[in-house]
């Protein structure tokens, strides 16, 4: 495992301290932590907006949209959806905004 070097504020190191006592965890394994959950959320962060530029995409396209809509309606015809694809559309016909 490598070592970082970390210059905090002295009030974030406090803070830091304190979690560390609080909580029996050592300042490495906070700072660990927090890096850990930190990459990871912006790693999910990236992947939606990914997606969603992706869907807004496809939705832009008529043939994709009714093939969609298509496979909704199949989906509630088999009792396996309970919404319909075509709801909470605004006038534009947009549903994510």
């Amino acid at each position: 495992m490598s070592a970082i070097s970390l210059r905090l504020p002295d009030d974030i190191e406090r803070r830091l301290d304190a979690e560390s006592s609080a909580s029996g965890a050592t300042r490495s394994d906070l700072a660990r932590t927090a890096i850990v959950e930190f990459l990871l959320r912006r790693e999910r962060d990236r992947f939606l907006r990914q997606l969603l530029a992706k869907a807004q995409t496809a939705y832009a396209d008529p043939a994709t949209r009714a093939a969609a809509k298509e496979w909704a309606d199949l989906a509630l015809a088999d009792g396996a959806a309970p919404w319909r694809a075509d709801e909470g559309a605004g006038a534009d016909g947009v549903w994510w905004r």
